[in-house]
């Protein structure tokens, strides 16, 4: 069985691939993640997943690497890790009562092959107050994550409804999707 490597620092996406118990080692892609002028949230996503993937399997001749990302995309306009709590505040409170979609992309590349995958998740919001965004940022710190929660924790509080195919998908990695592809590049996937 070939290499597989997880173009990702994330630990999230790392816990999330090993439910599968498949063999894989974490590579860091060191990709420019800025989005082109004008580009929507669902073609970054995209781009991005590609990029990463391509960026690791140019090192590791070989190897099959699974590249992803995630875009949160509020009306349009993509808001990606808040890095600071300043930023985490406002993105929620700019959420707070919208419906927000997150494009989940997933790209396995090995040797100029590769595959593809996109997921779509709809999150609603509840209406927030200020107070509540704060307590909540303050007792996650997901300043590491696109829109500013972690659905897998207290997250889940600030919502009314989710809408997917894949609960995994949030957390960044579509594991239904992945297993696909895996199964595409002869992976023995259960």
């Amino acid at each position: 069985m070939p290499a597989l490597l997880l173009a990702s620092t994330s630990r999230y996406r790392r816990e999330l691939l090993q439910r599968l118990g498949l063999s894989f080692d974490c590579a860091s892609p060191a990709v420019d993640e800025t989005p082109q002028a004008g580009e929507a949230p669902l073609a970054l996503a995209g781009r991005l997943a590609a990029a990463k993937a391509a960026k690791v399997a140019a090192r590791h001749p070989g190897a099959w690497v699974i590249g992803s990302d995630q875009m949160a995309d509020l009306n349009g306009q993509p808001l990606g890790k808040p890095g600071t709590v300043e930023a985490a505040c406002a993105q929620l409170a700019a959420m707070a009562g919208q419906t927000v979609r997150f494009h989940t992309a997933i790209s396995l590349t090995r040797d100029g092959e590769s595959f593809a995958a996109m997921d779509l998740t709809e999150v609603r919001f509840r209406p927030l107050q200020a107070q509540e965004i704060a307590r909540y940022v303050a007792a996650e710190q997901p300043l590491d994550c696109a829109g500013s929660f972690k659905c897998e924790g207290l997250g889940i509080s600030l919502f009314e409804a989710i809408d997917n195919r894949d609960p995994t998908a949030l957390i960044g990695l579509p594991l239904i999707a992945l297993c696909a592809l895996l199964r595409r590049a002869g992976f023995a996937v259960p």
